[in-house]
């Protein structure tokens, strides 16, 4: 980190300053309660918009080796590891209408993803597929999900527009019961969950908003019979419209600039303005990545990962925004670094930090020409209290005369709402439209939330047991008392920025996992104090982030201002210590984990 440019004391200690009056003014009472569930009794949320009316069929009762539950990239990955290693019957349970998970929902205008396609895109080698864009349109990932999905025959037992209930483990057979909403029940020798870490969207509660008269929906569920367009844009249905966003995250960067296009006037609600990056998206060619050289996807995904990671690379492949400003990473993921002389580092690192904010501010006044609007714009608080974000077109929106900017910071958000709109101060807002870009509830699945029961040995459930004492896993995958019960996630496991890679490491554990048991004809299970070990592993050198976290702007990452804990929440040392870690622990220890079944099983 280093950095010729240098800044006082008295600078430090001023941004320091604002950014702390800047959180001030965002903190609300009520944290993560602001927020509801896709069950809220307003708008449109539940339905499926891409399948149309579900298709009647007659609920399944068989039995099936291995029942994947979730089927985006998680479950695709889990599905192809598992078919690589020899499994014949593997059902993948979809709650979706197809393969493809988060990026199955999010088709709305401008969607992209933030990470580079060519490391973000798992199994390019095994595939053959050469990503088109430098940074993929939505529909381009979902088609690769679909892609894997056909190759490794992922469809044959795969059932879509259906969602697990229960999953209760037999001792009797020694397998797992799956009920689902369809009427379906069946055994499944082992059960890989892949539910994800962004499948329960989530709702503003605001005062007042069942009242309004206008259409609402969530950037997941986009309403196209209502805009008109598809996700390039077009969305000639919003001509003569006064519409509304609600969210300036990651999703509401990319789905402005397409709104602004059409809308007759737009109205952004801004609550913390995100910190944007230069994108620099293009189209690429086989040539200009390397993809004439066996296992090129490969190398470049791992040379991405060990720049993140903090790690030193010969050359940066991908040499994006990201890997540039990678040593700032160190607050957003679990510690890399342990530095001997902590207060030097910090040091340093507050003076990146600031150097870099700095920079992302000063892209906003070149950008923003209306100065008032541009000071709104720019973000006030570290680098890593909220993902960065990156385009070339959303700070440019607010060039145009259809676009106005509402700053709800003053007012905690947006005050109510009424028939006819939004109220922020003093002022109603008319629309006709409200689009909610509010995202997602971050790392709740349907397990950890209760929507989905899992009873383990002696009818206990998984839900209670982590209440009772904290997650008890090992590595994150297993837990003792849950047979042949493999999680795939990021609860007591390592985190990056480019999830695909993460899940694509953990679907080859979960694969090698089921190989070893039915090697050895046994059950996967760890022992209490194999959890233990890990566990204590985890909070040995859990790393210092909850001072960082708390001073930050509110958001996902810190429980909307009520902070991050310490504790052994995750791999303290990076995903890729982690992945070599596992590598290593399955050639020495996984025999470890393997119980005998019982002889004469049913």
């Amino acid at each position: 980190m280093a950095h010729s440019q240098k800044l006082s004391p008295e600078t430090l200690a001023e941004l320091r300053k604002r950014y702390r009056a800047e959180r001030e003014r965002r903190v609300r009472p009520d944290g993560p309660r602001q927020y509801v569930g896709a069950d809220a009794e307003f708008g449109y949320y539940a339905a499926d918009p891409y399948t149309g009316e579900t298709a009647q069929r007659e609920p399944v009762q068989d039995r099936v080796d291995v029942a994947v539950i979730g089927g985006g990239f998680g479950g695709v990955l889990a599905g192809a590891r598992l078919r690589r290693q020899g499994v014949e019957r593997i059902r993948v349970i979809e709650r979706g209408g197809d393969f493809g998970g988060t990026w199955y929902w999010n088709r709305y205008p401008g969607i992209h993803c933030d990470i580079e396609s060519h490391v973000y895109l798992p199994m390019l080698d095994e595939t053959g597929y050469v990503p088109e864009w430098k940074y993929a349109p939505g529909e381009e990932i979902r088609r690769h999900a679909v892609r894997i999905a056909e190759k490794f025959d992922l469809y044959a037992d795969a059932l879509f527009s259906t969602s697990v209930t229960t999953l209760t483990w037999d001792d009797t057979c020694e397998a797992w019961i799956v009920t689902t909403n369809r009427g379906d029940k069946f055994r499944a020798t082992y059960v890989v969950t892949a539910t994800g870490t962004l499948s329960e969207l989530k709702l503003p509660g605001i005062p007042g908003i069942e009242k309004f008269k206008g259409h609402t929906f969530h950037t997941s569920r986009w309403d196209y019979a209502y805009t008109g367009g598809t996700p390039d844009g077009g969305l000639n249905g919003l001509a003569n419209k006064r519409v509304g966003v609600v969210g300036t995250g990651a999703t509401g960067i990319q789905v402005v600039p397409k709104l602004a296009e059409d809308a007759g006037h737009l109205y952004v609600f801004q609550r913390t303005p995100s910190s944007v990056d230069v994108r620099d998206n293009r189209r690429t060619s086989a040539r200009d990545v390397g993809a004439d050289r066996q296992g090129w996807a490969s190398e470049r995904r791992d040379n991405f990962l060990r720049i993140v990671s903090g790690e030193t690379a010969e050359e940066d492949l991908v040499a994006d925004q990201w890997t540039s400003s990678a040593g700032l990473l160190e607050k957003l993921l679990p510690s890399f670094r342990r530095p001997r002389d902590r207060a030097a580092f910090e040091a340093a690192y507050e003076v990146a930090d600031a150097i870099k904010m700095n920079e992302m501010r000063a892209r906003v006044e070149e950008i923003v020409t209306d100065p008032d609007t541009a000071e709104k714009l720019k973000p006030w608080y570290r680098y890593a209290c909220k993902r960065p974000t990156f385009s070339d077109l959303y700070l440019q929106t607010f060039n145009r005369n259809n676009v106005t900017l509402v700053d709800t910071a003053d007012t905690h958000g947006i005050e109510r709402m009424t028939e006819r709109g939004v109220v922020v101060g003093d002022i109603e807002y008319d629309l006709d439209c409200l689009v909610f870009a509010t995202g997602f509830s971050v790392g709740i699945s349907g397990i950890h939330s209760g929507r989905l029961p899992v009873h383990g040995r002696g009818g206990n459930r998984l839900q209670d047991v982590w209440a009772a004492r904290g997650p008890r896993t090992l590595h994150g995958f297993t837990s003792n008392g849950f047979p042949n019960l493999i999680q795939l996630g990021a609860v007591q496991s390592a985190a990056s920025v480019n999830y695909t890679h993460v899940l694509d490491e953990h679907a080859v554990h979960a694969a090698a996992l089921v190989a070893a048991a039915e090697a050895k004809d046994a059950l996967i299970e760890p022992s209490c104090e194999a959890e233990d070990t890990w566990i204590g592993a985890l909070a040995e050198d859990a790393p210092d982030h909850e001072w960082f976290h708390a001073e930050c702007t509110p958001g996902y990452y810190n429980g909307e201002g009520r902070g991050r804990p310490n504790g052994p929440i995750a791999y303290p040392h990076g995903a890729l210590a982690f992945h070599e870690l596992l590598r290593q622990w399955r050639e020495e220890s996984m025999d470890q984990i393997l119980k005998p079944r019982t002889p004469g099983r049913a």
